[in-house]
């Protein structure tokens, strides 16, 4: 299979920015043993800006642009050495894309992006990618940017024409309400359509350091699903948990893509 993985900033680092070392290890460590099963895998990381955060000892996320830009110029550093470092272990390549939305959405540019992506993993190499936040504003609304990795993790599975994209977030996958603030909510196992009800559902943003949250998964969904793609939302707190989707087991919340694609 062809896999595309998309890992939050709440799953890589702790509420203060630093890493959590612990489980970045262990995703690295489970996602090498899922290629040397025979997939192909593709990271899309967040956390560039909440690791320059707590590696330059901010008080918190800058709410200037210039300072979220930094801080992702300096936390970028630290999350290839991290990722390059890890995988090396387990004797796997990795390589650096910065994309912005230029890239995607300009017909030659986004050719060269799905040319590189393909030789990459003909040489059995690891992407990672992150939108590149030196050069472009994220989640501000202006229109050069994708502003958030969900949506860039599909847009980047449909390039590829992925076999499933797994979103590893720190909610066990989407909920008839808020699972923080409802007792009662119930997962909900598999979504056939986005429908209005299912974007009623979308709460607001993720964590204090990401950009992420239930609406931008939902968006996502959408794409992928679209494109033919299955997705699944579910838990990265325990990097394991990818084992037993690659076993059949029903995990988090998972969205059939659409058997017949229109191109």
């Amino acid at each position: 299979m062809r896999i595309v993985v998309k890992v939050g900033t709440s799953t890589l680092a702790h509420t203060g920015g630093r890493l959590n070392i612990r489980r970045v290890e262990l995703m690295c460590k489970v996602l090498s043993d899922i290629k040397n099963a025979g997939h192909q895998v593709i990271l899309v990381t967040s956390g560039a800006i909440g690791m320059g955060v707590g590696k330059l000892g901010l008080p918190g996320r800058p709410g200037d642009m210039p300072g979220k830009q930094a801080a992702a110029a300096v936390g970028q550093c630290e999350l290839m050495y991290t990722y390059d470092r890890l995988f090396s272990q387990y004797s796997h390549v990795v390589a650096q894309i910065l994309l912005t939305a230029e890239d995607i959405r300009h017909p030659l540019r986004s050719s060269h992006v799905h040319d590189s992506l393909e030789k990459l993993l003909n040489w059995n190499v690891l992407p990672i990618i992150n939108e590149n936040d030196v050069v472009s504003t994220d989640e501000i609304g202006i229109q050069t940017t994708i502003g958030e990795n969900d949506s860039l993790s599909a847009i980047v599975a449909r390039l590829v024409q992925a076999d499933l994209l797994i979103l590893l977030s720190d909610i066990d996958g989407l909920y008839t309400a808020d699972p923080k603030k409802e007792p009662t909510a119930v997962l909900i196992p598999q979504v056939d359509t986005i429908t209005e009800d299912i974007l009623a559902l979308a709460g607001g943003a993720g964590s204090v350091l990401g950009s992420g949250g239930m609406a931008t998964k939902l968006r996502a969904a959408k794409i992928a699903m679209d494109a033919g793609i299955d997705m699944i939302i579910t838990n990265g707190e325990n990097p394991e948990i990818l084992y037993d989707i690659f076993d059949g087991k029903a995990v988090g919340t998972k969205f059939l893509g659409k058997s017949e694609v229109t191109v």
